[in-house]
């Protein structure tokens, strides 16, 4: 099992660029389910979650081809609609499917997913959200079990909470029913916008992905078509990030900036200096700066997906800072790892208070728990007084893509080593 080492110590400085969003490609690559005929996706990045999601698809009858971040796939039709266990354990995105494969075949028999312990994340909304569109559901022995013998009906769906992956697994299960659908309190990420769009192209009626009401007017049959993935932010958020905590001057290449303005708006709070271009987002050099407190909501406030990597640059601010994490209920497992690292963090049920020190990190065999927590000790690593060892990085490996390369291409004396 591999580890990530690091030295801490080298200010990071140049220029990097972003690849695609693993958030925005998985639920367009389980899209292509609704469509027989070859999907071309373009910008996908190299990650083990796509991997997975190429294993489950294969098990589904798909043909897969992955080449130069071009992701090819070949959709048959499909006589046992069935998601394994031993595919959809190691992702929690693998609950994607189960919208397509119910759309397109009237039935669907889809394991329980796996995925990250940040929170219990419950499958109930996406289950709400297919009875209502006249699903008959129950779970039993680990699996869901929904079939719609009539097919699908529009209806409106109410999710008391927004929720992405809800929001985009009654996208694609309400593109092929009869009628029309309205989402109502709908997930705005980008990502939706994202996988709306690829919908359109195939030949769906949506409108309002963005928004918190999108209306899908259903059709009765697919096509497949071609699609570029849109960058990153987590990502760019987390380049940038490294570029800040270690005080360097760290240009972010081919981002969206307005997908990660709550991120610039905090940062400059700090006291960082940062120059937003079209399709890049520049931090400069900053011998000093400030506590600031955050709160993680849906888009578009400050992403969950951040808090960890903001919470790293928060150790080394003048002042304290306060990180309230409103979406997941188990986002602070980082916060036991950074104290190993000599960070002053009082954590608390929701909130976590952050006693900035820069300098006052000291490197230490630490591991990662989740995807972003992974990230964050890495970050933390960059800037604390000797090594660091990042254990149980294949977390890393399901979200970032050659996050090491990238940073030592900026300066970072970082590598990966085996056990």
């Amino acid at each position: 099992m591999d580890k990530m080492w690091v030295k801490g110590g080298a200010i990071l400085n140049g220029q990097v660029k972003t690849s695609g969003a693993k958030n925005s490609a998985l639920p367009i690559i389980f899209s292509s389910l609704l469509a027989e005929g070859k999907h071309v996706f373009f910008n996908v990045p190299d990650l083990l979650d796509i991997s997975s999601t190429r294993n489950l698809l294969e098990s589904l009858n798909c043909k897969t081809k992955y080449e130069n971040s071009t992701l090819t796939v070949e959709v048959s039709y499909l006589n046992e609609p069935l998601a394994h266990y031993d595919y959809v354990r190691k992702m929690r995105a693998s609950i994607l499917c189960l919208g397509p494969l119910l759309a397109r075949y009237k039935k669907a028999q889809v394991s329980l997913p796996g995925g990250c312990a940040i929170g219990s994340r419950p499958v109930n909304m996406h289950i709400e959200g297919m009875q209502g569109l006249g699903a008959q559901v129950e779970i039993k022995e680990g699996y869901i079990y929904a079939s719609t013998p009539e097919g699908l009906r529009g209806a409106t769906v109410l999710f008391d909470l927004p929720t992405v992956g809800g929001t985009e697994n009654i996208m694609m299960a309400a593109v092929l029913a009869e009628g029309t659908t309205v989402i109502e309190n709908a997930a705005k990420e980008p990502e939706i916008v994202d996988l709306a769009n690829y919908l359109i192209k195939m030949g769906a009626k949506v409108q309002g992905a963005g928004t918190g009401v999108i209306t899908i007017q259903g059709v009765k049959k697919l096509n497949p078509a071609e699609h570029t993935i849109i960058p990153d932010r987590i990502e760019a958020g987390t380049l940038l990030l490294a570029g800040a905590i270690t005080g360097g001057d760290v240009t972010v290449l081919d981002c969206d900036p307005s997908d990660i303005e709550p991120l610039i708006i905090k940062l400059k709070e700090s006291g960082f200096d940062i120059e937003v271009g079209e399709s890049s987002v520049r931090v400069l050099p900053c011998a000093s700066w400030r506590g600031v407190d955050i709160m993680t909501a849906p888009h578009p406030a400050f992403p969950t997906d951040l808090q960890a990597q903001f919470m790293a640059l928060m150790t080394q601010a003048q002042g304290t800072s306060l990180i309230n994490e409103s979406v997941f209920e188990n986002r602070f497992m980082h916060v036991q790892e950074l104290t190993r690292m000599s960070a002053n963090i009082t954590p608390k049920t929701k909130v976590a208070v952050v006693r900035g020190n820069k300098g006052g990190l000291i490197g230490a065999p630490v591991m990662a728990t989740d995807l972003r927590a992974s990230a964050c000790l890495v970050l933390a690593g960059l800037v604390a007084v000797g090594e660091t060892v990042v254990s149980r990085i294949y977390h890393l490996d399901r979200g970032y893509e050659g996050l090491e390369k990238k940073l030592a291409s900026l300066g970072a004396n970082i590598k990966r080593v085996s056990e």
